[in-house]
């Protein structure tokens, strides 16, 4: 009897200590990386792999589906020959285990409306785009007007296309998750309640006087609220104070980060927008931003 009861309790704690490793593991680093180009000059994102940041996610963008039923990469088309350093370096920190996702939409206005409008049309070039990159992910940033029953078209055209372990995240303003109002005019309560299984996490945008993660306050109106779990809510927090307004600085960033680790279990980790001027690095080295925030992140 004592050699099953001590062989059941091995399995119990082999068994919590897979529970806890896969909290901590699920945590994610997510960077966004925007400017390509800065200045004329080809801005490599191989830094956060190169220095062994604990980046999990880079998402590449904007992606924009534009009139003509054309579609463009910030202002050029994605395959541009002055993206194929880019494609070749995101594939090789692919092969290095990190996923690259591409973000759709953004600031610039047009995208959705146009996949909500004319479906046929614009959702196979998004689809040509995944295939032709072989990426990992699609991110869905909706900043303007759509509806929930269009959101969903997209997003069971994307899981029907790349199966179950393609990425479908979200991007809105962290008050559209805690029950208020935003950019897009989704009701993201019923977004989760319809479509939450078909969504990997949100990348929750807490500066540009939307939220701020100067301490967990706004991150705990979005679990207190009680749809989304922390498991789907990643912080979202701007890298230099020059990208928006809301800026954090890291020693704070920190506390408020290893204050939502102790809270939350399952806390779903950071995202920066964005990755080329970074700090404490700046342009000169945009990686150590992840590379000083991922300890912190994953416990």
């Amino acid at each position: 009897m004592r050699k099953i009861t001590a062989a059941v309790l091995a399995v119990f704690l082999v068994l919590c200590g897979a529970t806890s490793a896969t909290a901590a593991t699920g945590r994610r680093v997510v960077v966004y990386y925007q400017t390509t180009h800065n200045n004329g000059s080809y801005v490599s994102p191989l830094g956060l792999t190169e220095h062994n940041t604990g980046v999990t996610d880079v998402i590449v963008g904007a992606v924009h589906l534009n009139d003509g039923a054309t579609m463009t990469l910030n202002d050029n088309p994605p395959s541009d020959p002055k993206f194929a350093q880019m494609w070749s370096d995101l594939a090789a920190m692919q092969g290095k285990g990190v996923h690259v996702l591409a973000f759709v939409g953004g600031a610039a206005k047009g995208s959705f409306q146009r996949l909500e409008t004319q479906f046929d049309t614009y959702y196979p070039l998004l689809r040509n785009l995944i295939r032709d990159h072989g990426l990992s992910g699609i991110d869905l940033d909706v900043e303007e007007q759509m509806s929930n029953a269009a959101l969903n078209r997209v997003i069971d055209a994307l899981r029907g296309d790349f199966g179950p372990n393609f990425l479908i995240t979200l991007a809105p303003v962290a008050t559209e998750l805690s029950g208020g109002s935003g950019l897009s005019g989704l009701d993201y309560d019923q977004l989760y309640r319809e479509r939450g299984d078909q969504i990997s996490w949100f990348n929750t945008q807490f500066y540009c006087g939307w939220g701020s993660l100067a301490d967990t306050s706004g991150y705990d109106r979005i679990i207190g609220h009680g749809v989304v779990p922390a498991s789907k809510v990643v912080a979202g927090t701007v890298t230099n104070p020059a990208n928006c307004s809301g800026y954090v600085d890291l020693p704070t960033l920190k506390n408020t980060v290893g204050g939502l680790v102790r809270k939350y279990s399952d806390f779903g980790g950071i995202d920066g927008w964005e990755y080329f001027n970074s700090l404490p690095g700046d342009t000169g080295a945009p990686w150590q931003w992840a590379e000083q925030i991922a300890p912190t992140v994953k416990g």
